[in-house]
């Protein structure tokens, strides 16, 4: 049976003047399968074409806590799976950010997380 899900797509921002984003990872979020989990794949030739001077590993520790918050072991204080998922994906004006939330059915969420990732970020 298929059960609707809630995504979104991590970009990387490295010149936040210039607009310019990359993904890097997709946030996929299902409450009546109590799943939440994000993954996360840094292309570093991508990130420096928009900014030859971007810090590579920093972004990529960023994205790790990113996957640590939704397991919960990167929140501040101990939050549901839906308000980790609403503080990841405010709005926000850093290197790393959530792009819109959209909706979507599938019967698997980690097979679906994993199909959105090959799909939008690979």
């Amino acid at each position: 049976m298929r059960t609707p899900y809630e995504y979104a797509i991590i970009q990387a921002m490295p010149r936040v003047e210039r607009g310019e984003v990359i993904n890097v990872g997709v946030l996929l979020y299902c409450h009546r399968r109590d799943f939440l989990r994000a993954r996360t794949h840094l292309h570093p030739d991508r990130l420096r074409a928009l900014d030859p001077g971007a810090d590579v590993e920093a972004v990529r520790v960023a994205l790790e806590s990113w996957e640590r918050t939704c397991t919960d072991a990167g929140t501040p204080s101990p939050m549901t799976q839906g308000e980790r998922f609403r503080w990841l994906v405010a709005p926000r004006s850093t290197v790393l950010r959530a792009g819109p939330v959209h909706m979507g059915l599938a019967a698997d969420p980690g097979a679906e997380l994993e199909r959105l990732l090959d799909l939008l970020v690979r």
